[in-house]
């Protein structure tokens, strides 16, 4: 699918992959939403790119058709959606407090798993209702966000790991069921990488996780992720699976 002039949504859009996304798309020339519980942040992010920022918290499906009827308002049909808002808890299912709380395991799911349903369900509706775009197929795209994490988790991941596993399996039921509207349905698995959570750590520790990916042996950069989300969008042949972008490191037990 061509970009040029068409409405993209990035949720977690105010910092880290998600603003990434939206800077890389903009260049491509879409016309961004911002959807970002941060608004100060959101808003810098938008007007930086021309878009727009709205208040949304994926958790709540009122919230979330709220921002998807505000931005077909303003920008007009939404045709590409990617997903990057998420939290990444770390802590022990047994931990010297006793046993991880259930409801810090619901919040990880209800924000990383529960969160991007909910944009993807109001997605897949509004899309379902356009017609082919430009000369392809698609009537639009959406990209989630998983992580290496579902395949290789590691202590203290339980809740994150079940997260994004959810994101990872709902990947090719999403993308064959919604393939008779034109529809695409994608996820990205990131290894690690400088995100403002992970650049909060001491350098040393930072050194120590980007020394641990075969090659390039460095954290991954937010832009090389919103790269990949780029080309996704542009080859049609991509649907249904799950890409790694993680410089071939698989997560050993610690």
């Amino acid at each position: 699918m061509d970009i040029s002039n068409k409405t993209v949504v990035v949720t977690g859009g105010a910092s880290g992959l998600g603003a990434a996304c939206a800077y890389q798309l903009s260049l491509a020339g879409a016309k961004v939403a911002v959807f970002d519980q941060q608004v100060e942040a959101a808003e810098k992010v938008a007007k930086d790119i021309r878009g727009r920022a709205f208040l949304c918290d994926v958790t709540d499906p009122t919230a979330v058709e709220y921002a998807f009827k505000q931005t077909k308002e303003y920008l007009g049909d939404v045709r590409i959606v990617v997903n990057c808002a998420g939290i990444a808890p770390g802590k022990r299912l047994i931990g010297r407090e006793g046993p991880l709380p259930t409801d810090e395991f619901v919040k990880a799911i209800q924000i990383n798993l529960v969160g991007t349903f909910n944009v993807m369900r109001q997605a897949a509706a509004e899309m379902s209702t356009l017609s082919w775009a430009d000369k392809s197929q698609s009537c639009g795209v959406i990209i989630n966000t998983a992580s290496i994490a579902a395949f290789e988790g590691q202590i203290g991941q339980v809740a994150y790991s079940a997260s994004k596993g959810g994101v990872v399996s709902m990947t090719l039921p999403a993308a064959r069921e919604l393939a008779q509207f034109g529809i695409r349905v994608m996820a990205i698995a990131p290894g690690i990488f400088a995100t403002p959570m992970l650049l909060a750590m001491p350098a040393q520790v930072q050194e120590s996780l980007g020394a641990q990916v075969p090659f390039p042996k460095r954290l991954g950069q937010a832009q090389e992720f919103a790269q990949l989300v780029e080309h996704v969008v542009r080859n049609e042949m991509l649907n249904g699976s799950v890409i790694r972008l993680d410089g071939a490191l698989r997560l050993q037990p610690k």
